[in-house]
């Protein structure tokens, strides 16, 4: 049977190439905060809600709502996307897939 691949082409797929370089995790993580941040401020957006009545309504600061919106902030707790999710009528899904 002959060989149909093309010559200088891989099969490593760009999780591959992330795992091998060691940023794998950290580019899955950045991934889904900017989701969930994305998630959260169009809620917000189609609810009319400012910052300040989203912090409001999580019984948080301002401050922490931005670090919360912000996609390169990553230490945020489960607590606190419990609360943000819950502002906005919505809920926290986690999985272990």
């Amino acid at each position: 049977m002959p060989n149909t691949r093309k010559s200088g082409v891989s099969e490593e797929t760009f999780d591959d190439f992330l795992s091998s370089q060691g940023m794998l995790e950290e580019c899955e993580d950045q991934a889904i905060k900017e989701i969930i941040a994305g998630q959260l401020a169009e809620a917000m957006k189609q609810q009319g809600l400012s910052k300040t009545a989203m912090a409001a309504r999580m019984q948080t600061s301002r401050r922490q709502l931005d670090r919360l919106l912000d996609p390169t902030t990553s230490s945020v707790t489960l607590d606190t996307l419990r609360r943000a999710a819950h502002a906005v009528g919505r809920s926290l899904r986690i999985e272990l897939v």
